[in-house]
């Protein structure tokens, strides 16, 4: 890496792209091989999410935390922070009651306000709504420094990389590309076809062989000779073929199976709470959901929209009732309905009726929770592959009211029009939340409510 340069990681969910932040900022240790680090080197990593044991900080106690030595003139740094991107807060409001766009705006000002030489952003874009993504992008296209992103997003990666490296989970090696993301997935594409065209040839020629050898055996004396050295020739080129790029798998086509005896009003919203110049406001509405309706929540980042779901999730939502005996399938941005000290196998079994192994297995192998991962326990696992987990609950629960808040976060951008379709087909009643526009577009919606109006 070049001082002042822009390098996207791109990867597999699990591939290793967070763990290669870890080895650069010494968080881990490496067990084989060298990083070598200019004398004096600062580093500076905004994370995907912000540390549990972190969210009951006030503002200054949390940029605090950035730093290993007290800061004595620390206010008016983190107000210069804090306006990098855009985002206003009294010092001692506690980090747990932000939404999930501004805290993802406060892992960016962590990072920002330490001022190092190398910026590194974990899935950046995560929760962020258009407005915030547009003052991040135009904030690191200006960005003097060196900056090295992890993410998924393709328009987002295309305005400022100038290089790639890409992850392959299947050689456990990283590529390097000259380019954007467009330009990888092309030099890709090419290199796959002309390794194809180039080993159907050598198998024409292998067959070929293969069958002279088999004539020639048959004549016996001297062909036999003749044959053997066939066969010799065929093995050879069978060395000579190119080991294909095998391409990051991608999730199977899935269905979420609906919640039998579905009927009438699963769910009636009369009022709602929205933030509006920092303070809870009510607003009355009109909103009934029947079995196949689809309502999607729209907002700004810091209006109530992940607030309202938790609520509907929980049944405390003031003005809002979900039928009786509605199954409820919720998805959250943080994975915090997953209890980390499960495994994969413990999580999926605890939302089914009756618990079934071959069942469970079959829908996890589907999500790429294969055997060597479904021992594995929830927090040692990627954001990416927790939100695979969540996606394999919801398919074994069998929800008849299905809340999503933000479910593109953390996701391989393969995996993202499997699980729109999935949206757009699942038959009982749907509350969604999603800053994506290309991944709505995909979804049928029924009903829209803009918590600003």
């Amino acid at each position: 890496m070049r001082r002042g340069s822009k390098i996207t990681i791109m990867g597999q969910n699990g591939a290793g792209k967070s763990t290669l932040f870890k080895l650069i900022t010494g968080e881990l240790k490496i067990e084989d091989g060298e990083i070598h680090r200019q004398p004096g080197l600062t580093v500076a990593t905004a994370h995907q999410v912000i540390p549990r044991d972190w969210l009951d900080l006030t503002i200054k106690e949390y940029f605090e935390k950035a730093f290993d030595q007290k800061v004595y003139d620390i206010d008016p740094k983190i107000d210069v922070a804090l306006s990098v991107v855009h985002l206003e807060a009294p010092h001692d409001r506690i980090v747990r009651s932000f939404s999930g766009g501004q805290q993802a705006r406060l892992l960016l000002a962590f990072a920002l306000i330490q001022n190092a030489d190398v910026l590194l952003l974990d899935e950046p874009t995560n929760n962020l709504d258009k407005t915030g993504i547009e003052h991040l992008t135009d904030f690191l296209k200006a960005y003097s420094k060196t900056l090295i992103v992890i993410s998924h997003d393709a328009e987002f990666l295309n305005s400022f990389t100038e290089g790639v490296l890409y992850l392959d989970v299947h050689t456990q090696k990283i590529e390097q590309y000259v380019g954007n993301y467009h330009d990888v997935v092309r030099e890709i594409t090419i290199r796959i076809e002309k390794e194809n065209r180039k080993n159907a040839q050598y198998e024409k020629e292998i067959q070929a062989n293969k069958e002279k050898a088999n004539f020639f055996a048959n004549k016996g004396g001297q062909m036999r000779m003749v044959a053997k050295r066939m066969r010799e020739k065929a093995a050879e080129m069978e060395e000579e073929k190119v080991d294909v790029r095998k391409e990051d798998k991608t999730i199977r086509p899935f269905v979420i199976p609906v919640q039998d005896g579905l009927s009438g009003e699963i769910l009636k919203v009369t009022s709602f709470q929205m933030i509006k110049n920092h303070k809870p406001t009510k607003r009355k509405t009109d909103i009934k959901l029947l079995k196949n309706e689809h309502l999607q929540l729209i907002g700004p980042n810091g209006i109530g929209k992940t607030t309202l779901l938790e609520k509907l999730a929980n049944g405390t939502a003031e003005g809002s009732t979900i039928a009786d005996g509605v199954t409820v399938g919720y998805y959250r941005q943080d994975f915090s309905t997953l209890n980390m000290d499960h495994t994969v196998y413990e999580s999926l079994e605890s939302v089914m009726d009756r618990p079934h192994e071959e069942t469970l297995r079959k829908v996890a192998a589907s999500f790429l929770l294969t055997k060597d991962i479904i021992y594995t326990q929830i927090g040692n696992l990627s954001e990416g592959q927790k939100g695979l987990v969540a996606f394999a609950r919801l398919v074994l629960q069998k929800p008849g009211l299905l809340i999503l808040d933000e479910p593109t976060n953390h996701i391989n951008f393969r995996h993202i029009p499997v699980i729109a379709e999935a949206l757009n087909q699942y038959e009982g009643a749907m509350v969604l939340v999603s800053h994506v526009p290309e991944f709505v577009e995909k979804i049928r919606i029924d009903n829209t409510l803009d918590l600003e109006k």
